[in-house]
């Protein structure tokens, strides 16, 4: 039986909603009394696990689900072994250098030599300073990365950023953009080449009901 990962969080409705169009019901996950973390659609054609949106890479490198949908963020922070089968052209964001509006720096190379940078992103954060050849430190934040230069911990912070309005109103204001991201389908290279439990099918289902939107 095809297996697929599924985000949790802001990619989880559109996801499953995609999955409807190609005749997979997973909608018993935006049930607010739901706990089950895997469940079968009904008519029994494939199944679906619940995720952090960083695991879903992991599960899918490592088999436990052959399709995944997951943000290019998560994709280029994990570095995870996975296909990447198509944009699914939702989840719309990107991931950017941000400082306090009264900060002096107008660019990522203006930062200083030894600054401090707060980011869940490390991997991309290091990726991009280092294309800079700019040492920075970067200090790995789980949440409320806004924090960081506000109370002057950093002097600037990575995150992804969609319209833009936590960054207005905590102070801070855009000053490099690192990548855009979207929801991708990703797939195992294993069974992708193999087409287990017609997982090309499926994944062909996706990208014409992409294509077509």
């Amino acid at each position: 039986m095809l297996t697929i990962a599924l985000p949790k969080g802001a990619l989880l409705k559109q996801s499953i909603e995609l999955c409807q169009e190609i005749g997979l019901d997973f909608s018993l996950f935006l049930s607010k009394s739901n706990r089950q973390l895997q469940i079968e659609d009904p008519k029994g054609l494939a199944k679906a696990l619940l995720v952090r949106a960083q695991d879903v890479p992991v599960y899918v490198e490592y088999g436990q689900a052959y399709l995944g949908i997951v943000g290019y963020d998560v994709l280029r922070e994990k570095h995870a072994d996975v296909a990447q089968i198509t944009d699914l052209g939702f989840g719309y964001c990107r991931l950017s250098v941000a400082v306090p509006e009264s900060s002096r720096y107008r660019s990522s190379v203006e930062l200083p030599a030894h600054g401090i940078v707060a980011s869940k992103f490390v991997n991309c954060a290091k990726e991009h300073f280092r294309s800079l050849d700019l040492p920075v430190e970067i200090v790995k934040l789980s949440g409320s990365v806004e924090l960081g230069p506000i109370i002057g911990m950093s002097e600037a912070i990575i995150d992804l950023v969609s319209t833009g309005k936590t960054l207005r109103e905590n102070g801070l204001i855009e000053i490099d953009v690192l990548f855009e991201s979207s929801a991708y389908l990703v797939a195992n290279p294993l069974a992708y080449r193999l087409n287990s439990h017609q997982l090309n099918d499926w994944a062909k289902k996706l990208i014409n009901i992409t294509v077509a939107n």
